[in-house]
């Protein structure tokens, strides 16, 4: 008998617990009261669902740059490539050809300044 006695005052505790919490929040005074922190908690959760936002466009756009870095770098030693090929000499002789230029087989002459006296 006295199992069902503490027994029986656990749950005329819980109870009285519940009926005091189902009170609180029915009559509107818990919501009431604590619409502050709800209204915080709110903006709050808006702020991290930003966030996530911004790093995700923030990300894209890192990787997005790198690609853009990677291509203009293979862009860049190809076109230098290139211009070292053209700058040989026997390319620049090729491409003087067509407009009568040629390598002369003479020395150049010095030119003397005049001595003024």
């Amino acid at each position: 008998m006295a199992k069902e006695v503490k027994g029986g005052n656990k749950s005329e505790v819980k109870q009285n617990k519940l009926k005091g919490l189902s009170d609180a929040i029915s009559g509107g005074r818990w919501i009431t009261k604590n619409l502050n922190f709800f209204l915080f908690l709110t903006v709050l959760a808006v702020l991290y669902i930003a966030n996530g936002h911004m790093v995700d466009k923030t990300i894209r756009n890192i990787s997005k740059t790198k690609q853009e870095i990677k291509d203009l770098q293979y862009e860049y030693k190809t076109v230098k490539s290139e211009v070292m090929y053209k700058s040989e000499e026997a390319q620049v002789e090729k491409a003087a050809e067509p407009l009568g230029l040629k390598i002369t087989k003479d020395v150049p002459v010095r030119l003397q300044p005049e001595v003024k006296k």
